[in-house]
């Protein structure tokens, strides 16, 4: 997934620091059967958003007007994928069938995208960067509350592949060669965000033990006030992306 290219970007940095679960061990954590189904449910959200990003860069490489770009953006799936790997590899160890695992999560990710087509280059880059940091912000918080074992694979599946910097570049080009670009990509950008948004919260909203672990019980520290400032770490970031690119927020 996409994350931010400058670490003050990272909501999850600026969180207040967690204990109990989050300074213990997988085989600690998991004697609780919530917080290992919340785990799952964690992994193959991921997970499928994982897949469903390697299928989405190979499509836009199509789009791609350069063989160059094209084989970009082929790179940048394939660390997608790897992540994909990862992410299946770790559910399988831990007793979860990976597909099981990321079935409830296949219609609310593919209607995001569908709901969010590109319609061409440019905003397939703004979609990628804009739209995948909002879910990495997201995912970056919940990390923050997480055993130490599945918090690393959490963050390390969330490294920037990058696109960041190639989307920053070919988009800020794009709008110097033409400056009416910015005003199209920035409305673009503006629905993503809402989009994203909406997303996250339907996806949290279905699975009980996710919801659990966001406004306390297996996870320590959050609480209904911490998710409102949760949210707004992540559009603040959002602002600072938008910036990046060059539109306006």
């Amino acid at each position: 997934m996409t994350t931010p290219d400058n670490a003050a970007d990272t909501p999850a940095e600026t969180a207040p620091t967690a204990t109990g679960v989050a300074a213990q061990d997988w085989d600690t954590a998991s004697a609780d059967p919530q917080y290992r189904a919340a785990v799952v449910d964690l992994l193959g959200a991921l997970a499928y958003g994982e897949l469903a990003a390697f299928e989405r860069l190979a499509e836009d490489a199509k789009l791609a007007p350069t063989l160059l770009d094209k084989a970009e953006l082929a790179k940048m799936a394939s660390a997608e994928f790897h992540h994909f790997e990862q992410l299946r590899a770790r559910l399988a160890a831990i007793g979860a069938e990976p597909t099981d695992a990321m079935q409830p999560f296949v219609a609310a990710l593919d209607g995001f995208h569908r709901q969010t087509a590109p319609s061409d280059w440019l905003e397939g880059l703004v979609k990628a960067y804009v739209g995948d940091s909002i879910a990495s912000d997201f995912y970056r918080e919940v990390a923050a509350r997480l055993d130490t074992d599945s918090r690393s694979l959490v963050l390390a599946v969330l490294d920037d592949t990058g696109h960041a910097s190639f989307a920053i570049e070919k988009v800020r080009a794009a709008i110097d060669a033409d400056p009416r670009v910015g005003g199209r990509l920035a409305l673009w950008a503006r629905r993503l965000m809402g989009e994203a948004l909406s997303q996250s919260q339907r996806v949290v909203a279905d699975r009980d033990a996710l919801s659990t672990m966001l406004v306390g019980g297996v996870a320590d520290g959050f609480d209904l006030a911490e998710v409102g400032r949760m949210f707004s770490r992540i559009t603040e970031a959002h602002t600072k992306r938008m910036a990046a690119l060059g539109l306006a927020a």
